[in-house]
C-alpha cells in the first residue's frame, strides 16, 4: 500500500538546494522524482494521473510569471496521464493566451518514454554528459505496439508467400485479443500526433521548418528496427543530432559569458540528494517545489512488521 501527503521539505533537508537553484536562475523550480531505479518491483513509479495532484500542490502559489524549470527522473508511462499533465503545465506557465509555455526540461540522468514525451514539449531541455532520454514508441501492457504490426505484416506476408507457415503463426496470432490491432494503431497514432504537435508548436515555434523537424524528431525516437529496445538510453549527442534543443549542463554560461559551475554543482547535488533519499527511505515518488511544498509516494510498511536490526557498516 502506499500513502500521500504534503512533505518536510527535502530541500530544506538539505541545505535548501532547490531555494538555491531557483536563486540561481531566478526561475521556478520543481523537482519531479520516482523511485524506479531503487524500488523497481512498486506499482505507481511511473508518470500517473496521481501525480497532477504533486504539481498541483507545487504550483500553488508560485510566481508564474518567473517560468518553469523542471527536474525530471521518470522512468515514463501511459500518454493519457502524460497529455494531461503537460496541458496542465502549459496553462500554469503561458505568460498569455498568445505567448509559449515558458518550461526548461532537466534531465540529471534518465527522463525515459513519456518522461521524453514530457521534455520535449519544453522549449528546451538541458542534459549532463551522462544523462539520457529513450524512445517514445508506445507500449500496450509492456508490449511494443510497433512490434506487434510488423510481426503481423511480417506473419501475413509470408503466410501468402507460403501457406505451410500457417501452423507455425497461428498459435502467435491466436493470442491477440479482439481489437488488439486497432489499439496498436491507435496508441501509435495518438503518442506521435501529441510529441510531433509540442515539439512544432513549442521547441520549434517560429522555425521555418519547424513541422518537418518535429517529424525527425518523432521518427527517430520510434524508430523500432534502429532503437531496438523500448529502454534505449539516448544520449546528448544523438539528441542534438536528431534535432532536439538540447543544452549540456557542463557548458552552461553565467552572466558574464563564463563557465558556470556553480548550474551544474547545484543540479548533481540535487540529484544526489534525492537519489539518496529514495533508496534510503520509504518514498517512491517526490514532486516538490523551491518553497518547500512537496508531495510524496510512500511505501507502507506491513501491519506488524518489525524493523531491520541495525546492521554493522562493512
Amino acid at each position: 500500500r502506499a500513502s500521500s501527503r504534503p512533505v518536510q521539505s527535502i530541500a530544506d533537508f538539505f541545505n535548501g538546494l532547490l531555494g538555491q537553484l531557483h536563486q540561481k536562475t531566478g526561475r521556478n523550480v520543481i523537482a519531479y522524482y520516482s523511485g524506479f531505479l531503487s524500488k523497481p518491483a512498486i506499482a505507481g513509479t511511473e508518470i500517473n494521473d496521481e501525480d497532477k495532484n504533486g504539481f498541483m500542490m507545487a504550483i500553488h502559489r508560485l510566481d508564474r510569471s518567473k517560468g518553469l524549470d523542471l527536474i525530471l527522473h521518470t522512468p515514463g508511462a501511459g500518454i493519457t496521464s502524460t497529455q494531461s499533465i503537460v496541458d496542465y503545465l502549459h496553462k500554469m506557465f503561458r505568460p498569455s493566451r498568445d505567448a509559449l509555455p515558458d518550461i526548461r526540461a532537466i534531465i540529471p540522468q534518465m527522463a525515459m518514454s513519456a518522461g521524453t514525451m514530457i521534455a520535449c514539449s519544453c522549449r528546451e531541455i538541458w542534459m549532463g554528459k551522462h544523462s539520457n532520454l529513450g524512445p517514445i514508441d508506445p507500449q500496450l501492457a509492456g508490449v511494443p505496439a510497433y512490434g506487434v504490426l510488423r510481426e503481423f505484416q511480417r506473419a501475413c506476408k509470408e503466410i501468402k508467400d507460403d501457406a505451410s507457415k500457417i501452423p507455425i503463426w497461428q498459435p502467435i496470432i491466436g493470442q491477440y485479443r479482439p481489437t488488439f490491432l486497432s489499439r496498436c494503431e491507435n496508441a501509435i497514432a495518438l503518442s506521435n500526433t501529441f510529441v510531433r504537435h509540442q515539439l512544432a508548436s513549442v521547441m520549434f515555434d517560429g522555425q521555418p521548418d519547424a513541422k518537418q523537424k518535429a517529424t525527425k524528431v518523432v521518427k527517430c525516437l520510434t524508430h523500432y528496427t534502429k532503437n531496438k529496445v523500448h529502454d534505449r538510453h539516448v544520449h546528448f549527442e544523438e539528441c542534438r543530432d536528431i534535432g532536439l534543443n538540447v543544452k549540456l549542463i557542463e557548458e552552461a554560461l553565467d552572466v558574464n559569458g563564463q563557465k558556470d559551475v556553480t548550474f551544474q554543482d547545484l543540479i548533481l547535488t540535487v540529484h544526489h540528494c534525492y537519489m539518496h533519499a529514495l533508496m534510503n527511505t520509504p518514498a517512491y515518488k517526490m514532486i516538490e517545489n523551491h518553497l518547500g511544498v512537496g508531495f510524496q509516494k510512500l511505501q507502507m510498511q506491513p501491519q506488524n512488521a518489525k524493523p531491520n536490526p541495525p546492521q554493522a557498516d562493512s
